[in-house]
């Protein structure tokens, strides 16, 4: 995941944006929550590079909790997320560091813990890196439903091990998994029809469009928010 566009568009970090606040311990990991604690479905939000404080991504936490779900943005990163220095001369070092194994055992963690609290029914949705942790929880019966969105690499064994409900929302433009290879990704699980999916590529986007866009331009804005709204519908349909 080591390449410029991994990384373009860095958001301005904000400890106290949001709607919700942020807890210190939640399975382990400091964690932004938002909407209502009284709800039996929760969704956990996975972060791309640059963490849980990006300002996007706890817009659409806020968003999501609107629909009656209990929403968490763990800090999977430990308070060392990426930043442009970063990206610019050590992002190997860091990603090695922040390994996607050490964040989804993590993840687990936290499913635990909102189960031990009685939450019913848990979805997760990852972008870029987060995008690859999703997958490897929807290898298991942890919990009932996945958005994979611009995700890292991913292969074709990863796909074909999944056994939840999976929406994969690609980019047209994309060096981690660029159109072609999401086509082969929904040839596999069309081939799998005990497992629910959905795939699609939207026109004209590209890697991280989904969280790291530019508010002020308006064609960018309405393509992100027809990925957050399919992921949404995706969730509506699958954690209940």
């Amino acid at each position: 995941m080591a390449s410029s566009q991994c990384c373009q568009n860095p958001p301005t970090l904000d400890p106290v944006y949001g709607k919700g606040h942020v807890v210190e311990d939640f399975g382990g990991l400091k964690a932004y929550i938002t909407g209502s604690p009284e709800s039996k479905l929760a969704i956990i939000l996975i972060s791309d590079v640059f963490g849980y404080e990006a300002p996007l991504l706890r817009n659409l936490a806020d968003k999501v909790s609107t629909s009656g779900y209990f929403v968490l943005v763990p800090d999977f990163f430990h308070g060392d997320p990426a930043t442009p220095e970063i990206v610019k001369n050590s992002i190997d070092e860091w990603i090695k560091k922040h390994n996607i194994p050490k964040g989804f055992e993590e993840a687990k963690q936290v499913i635990e813990v909102l189960k031990e609290r009685g939450f019913s029914a848990i979805g997760a949705a990852g972008f870029c890196w987060g995008g690859k942790v999703v997958v490897e929880l929807a290898k298991y019966d942890y919990i009932n439903a996945v958005v994979s969105l611009h995700p890292g690499p991913l292969t074709h064994d990863d796909i074909r091990e999944v056994k939840c409900p999976i929406s994969i929302l690609g980019a047209e433009t994309d060096p981690f998994c660029p159109p072609e290879v999401i086509k082969q990704f929904a040839e596999i699980l069309s081939s799998k029809p005990e497992v629910h999916s959905h795939v699609k590529i939207y026109p004209g986007t590209v890697h991280g469009w989904s969280v790291r866009y530019d508010v002020n331009d308006k064609q960018a804005v309405e393509k992100a928010e027809e990925a957050q709204k399919d992921m949404l519908d995706w969730f509506v349909k699958y954690v209940k």
